[in-house]
């Protein structure tokens, strides 16, 4: 457990760090204008496909799921106006007291505070707040609610799109990230090898196994509670298949490889924080090097122990 908690705290550090904060937003930003600019121009398209999807949902169950939504975008809205108001009325007072390069990652802190204090209030109010959602959407026509549903699976489309391409590039990256930080902090200890075909062969299978089930889990998401757990269970299961192969083929032998899955606990537990980023826009970004960095520091912590 200890390895673990390490591995966390290194990786949350690592991520504050100058330059790897600006090599996650120059791949965050353009992955995300990226999805912006294929979004604008299939958006008509997308909001034809969700219509569809929609049709074959019980109005009730429709009703329920935009109330969950809307309430997301609240807790959404509610956060960035907190953290900009902070910024705006203190942002001079806290400049003056850290250094530049410290200032992003002290505003980071601000979202991420702003996030778990409209959470919290937000989770013991949560039965009061989807009541009046849903009286709101049941004052407003059908055609109405099933437009304003069509527009928030649009967004979520391209905010899947997003998440998934970031942990791609991410990960095709990662041989040079995870050198990095090595060079960084483990001088003296060589890397190995990796085999590049190897491993991009399987995150493509991994990406399109994770496609093909989403499709087929897609009608879930319209069910409470179900929907976020089977929305997070597949983040997690991706992350985990994906950077302990990154990180395993620069650390570990082939022949050692199958005792990483005695440690599969720690992976999981990895990953699913690394999947809590993705609720987050903007945090977002940062969640791929979090879960590369970290795994790549546990593994090299149990790596002896295999």
């Amino acid at each position: 457990m200890q390895d673990l908690t390490e591995s966390i705290i290194f990786g949350f550090k690592e991520i504050l760090n100058y330059h790897t904060m600006k090599m996650v937003f120059l791949i965050g930003v353009t992955v995300t204008l990226l999805w912006s600019a294929i979004g604008f121009f299939v958006w008509d398209a997308l909001i034809g496909i969700s219509s569809s999807l929609i049709d074959l949902v019980p109005f009730s169950m429709i009703r329920s799921n935009s109330a969950w939504m809307l309430a997301s975008l609240l807790w959404l809205a509610l956060v960035i106006i907190t953290a900009a108001l902070i910024l705006i009325f203190f942002g001079n007072m806290i400049l003056e007291k850290v250094s530049k390069e410290k200032y992003s990652s002290f505003s980071l802190g601000i979202v991420f505070l702003s996030a778990a204090f409209w959470a919290i209030i937000g989770f013991f109010n949560s039965g009061l707040l989807h009541q009046k959602l849903l009286q709101l959407l049941n004052w407003l026509p059908f055609q109405t609610v099933e437009a304003t549903m069509s527009y928030l699976l649009g967004f979520y489309f391209v905010y899947s799109g997003i998440i998934v391409t970031m942990l791609f590039v991410t990960s095709f990256f990662s041989e040079h990230l995870l050198t990095k930080v090595s060079e960084k902090h483990f001088p003296y200890d060589a890397l190995l090898e990796e085999n590049e075909f190897e491993t991009s062969r399987n995150r493509v299978v991994d990406i399109a196994i994770y496609t093909v089930i989403s499709l087929l889990a897609f009608p879930l998401l319209f069910i409470p509670v179900l929907n976020f757990i089977v929305q997070i269970a597949l983040w997690v299961w991706l992350i985990k298949d994906t950077f302990v192969e990154d990180s395993s083929a620069l650390l570990v032998t082939e022949a050692k490889s199958e005792a990483l899955a005695e440690y599969k606990r720690g992976f999981f537990i990895i990953s699913s924080v690394t999947a809590l980023f993705n609720f987050l826009p903007l945090f977002n970004i940062f969640g791929p090097f979090f879960g590369e960095i970290t795994m790549f520091y546990y593994i090299k912590q149990i790596k002896s122990k295999l």
